[in-house]
């Protein structure tokens, strides 16, 4: 990652402490950041190319000026999923390469299906803990020393002091924001009525295709997590309808303003910490 972060540093004189991973819908966020920078993943060594429908696959380095207080951000516009074809250490390049560059904590969204029926399409969660079903993780295979121990603890996968100031953020704004266990699956079909009524019996909340295999990867390294779900669609079986995916992206556009606002009032909070 060390070629990476010289690429990163040489196009912007910027050195954010933290990280932003967005997801479907959720990229106009990196619009709104001045003195921005925008850097497409090819150009970036070690890292692939999103392929994914809603990301622009670039990354985006800039200032977010607001209440009088300028934070500077790093923002993956566009992750990398397992569906794509990718190996699970390809899925946390991003993440990797955040840490590379002295990035200590890390905010990551995601498009996700509502298992909890009490959320409805548009409310943002926040994610208080997972349950890994993709079958997979980042850590398998030797364990890098340098990076963070052979067997890392996930009590706390979601900091319980980010989720705080998070929940302090909406408050002010007067923006509902809800806790809850996110199941992250393999896809990338949707889940069928019987695998969500599975996920609802084994407590899970939110479901979606993404995220788990970057906060492992970001805890074993000892960042801070923060995770925030976007429900774009009531889970399969639900609603009645059939998922689709032009939804899901639709309805991510609609809550793009809210979520602005939200992390307006957020990243301030995380760099006074």
């Amino acid at each position: 990652m060390l070629e990476a972060v010289k690429v990163i540093q040489a196009k912007s004189p910027l050195r954010p402490k933290i990280g932003l991973v967005l997801g479907s819908g959720l990229g106009a966020f990196a619009a709104s950041l001045e003195r921005a920078i925008h850097i497409p993943y090819r150009e970036i060594p070690g890292l692939p190319t999103s392929t994914a429908i809603g990301h622009a696959g670039e990354l985006v380095i800039g200032t977010l000026g607001t209440n009088g207080q300028a934070v500077d951000v790093a923002v993956m516009s566009g992750r990398f999923h397992l569906y794509e074809g990718y190996t699970p250490q390809q899925v946390v390049c991003g993440v990797r390469l955040f840490h590379a560059m002295g990035i200590g904590r890390l905010v990551i969204t995601n498009a996700a299906g509502g298992i909890d029926v009490s959320y409805g399409r548009g409310a943002l969660v926040l994610i208080s803990d997972h349950i890994n079903l993709q079958g997979m993780n980042p850590l398998t295979g030797p364990n890098d020393n340098s990076l963070g121990p052979r067997f890392p603890d996930m009590t706390e996968a979601y900091s319980l002091r980010l989720r705080a100031l998070a929940a302090s953020a909406a408050a002010e704004l007067g923006i509902t924001l809800r806790e809850g266990v996110y199941a992250g699956l393999l896809g990338p079909c949707y889940e069928t009525p019987a695998e969500i009524r599975y996920l609802k019996a084994i407590g899970a909340d939110l479901v979606g295709m993404s995220t788990v295999a970057e906060v492992i990867a970001a805890n074993h390294m000892g960042m801070e997590v923060l995770g925030v779900s976007c429900v774009t669609n009531l889970a399969a079986g639900l609603s009645g309808e059939k998922l689709d995916q032009d939804e899901v992206l639709e309805i991510g556009r609609q809550v793009s303003g809210t979520f602005r606002k939200f992390l307006n009032a957020l990243l301030p909070k995380l760099q006074n910490l």
